[in-house]
């Protein structure tokens, strides 16, 4: 029965490891065509998977600022976008978001930000 119990909690804690934290990058902001929606981004060229991204959403949420300009830019909770695009320009881990989902959680003046994304995943209470 004490092996069992700690298995269980080994696999619990694991979960919550794993859910906690995201993928680390940055994220910078363009305008999109506006027909695909506001809350929309570009992925990178791993990311993005030859389209297979398309449609997938994720979460982003700023961690901190990439230059002196603006030094505390984060400002509200996560928000969810969906890819709809490729960003042929950006680095590994970076994802372009429009504009308006970029000033959602961070000043548009920065320009760059640091962020953490992970697969959008609904929670069925």
């Amino acid at each position: 029965m004490g092996v069992e119990r700690i298995i269980i909690l080994a696999v619990v804690a694991a979960t919550l490891f794993s859910t906690a934290y995201g993928i680390a990058g940055t994220a910078t902001y363009y305008s999109p065509i506006v027909h695909k929606g506001t809350m929309v981004a570009a992925a990178n060229s791993g990311l993005y998977n030859n389209g297979a991204a398309c449609g997938q959403q994720y979460t982003i949420q700023c961690t901190g600022p990439t230059n002196q300009g603006v030094p505390q830019p984060c400002r509200n909770g996560p928000i969810t976008v969906t890819i709809v695009d490729l960003c042929p320009g950006c680095d590994a881990n970076q994802i372009d978001l429009s504009e308006q989902a970029f000033s959602t959680i961070a000043d548009p003046n920065a320009g760059k930000i640091q962020i953490e994304y992970n697969p959008y995943v609904m929670n069925n209470y």
